[in-house]
């Protein structure tokens, strides 16, 4: 073969190499940035959930003061992505603490409503701790303990003061986490609902 004819064959196959080469990295870089777009999207879209704190104003609800703790411990606890919330009482914003054994001296009603200001209690706890509910990834675990008669069997209702106020704040997807709710004999001070949390948290 010729000296003309092999340059000819060796510029062929240099200029298929190269177009193949760039053409791959043309490639690989447009799929990368697909693929980087796609994620950034599904990143966004988590992030998209409705703020906390804009729920609370929206909702009309002002949380009371943080509670300050009574015995040898603190209201939280953040360790790494994971805050626990210590039990809290219910606590009215006026210091007024709410008393009694469900199914003797309040009603299932009146317990409810205890739940859900040991709610209130919780998220001040947390916006406390975190500086904004914003913070909060999602509820994770809840342990509502309920002062009541030995013949009453509807703590699950009584607790759903609290874990329906955390899906109006957080919402259903992410206010709604694994929960307890027992009876007790007897709780501290007499109150009839004593409640802990565990949030992930972000940020």
């Amino acid at each position: 073969m010729s000296r003309h004819a092999n340059r000819r064959i060796f510029l062929r196959d240099a200029l298929l190499l190269s177009t193949g080469v760039v053409g791959g990295t043309v490639i690989s870089s447009s799929w990368s940035s697909l693929v980087d777009a796609t994620q950034n999207k599904v990143f966004a879209n988590a992030d998209d959930r409705p703020s906390a704190e804009d729920r609370l104003r929206e909702l009309g609800i002002k949380l009371p003061p943080a509670p300050q703790p009574v015995a040898v411990y603190v209201p939280a606890v953040r360790s790494g992505n994971t805050l626990y919330a210590s039990g809290h009482s219910p606590r009215r914003a006026n210091g007024e603490l709410i008393q009694g054994k469900v199914g003797a001296d309040l009603t299932l009603e009146q317990g409810y409503d205890a739940a859900r200001v040991v709610g209130l209690n919780v998220l001040s706890t947390v916006r406390s701790t975190l500086g904004s509910l914003d913070k909060v990834a999602r509820l994770v675990k809840v342990l509502g303990m309920v002062n009541c008669t030995s013949d009453f069997t509807k703590q699950p209702q009584v607790i759903n003061g609290f874990s329906e106020l955390m899906v109006q704040v957080f919402g259903k997807t992410y206010g709604k986490g694994a929960r307890s709710a027992v009876g007790m004999g007897s709780l501290p001070s007499n109150i009839p609902v004593e409640i802990e949390a565990i949030f992930e948290v972000r940020g």
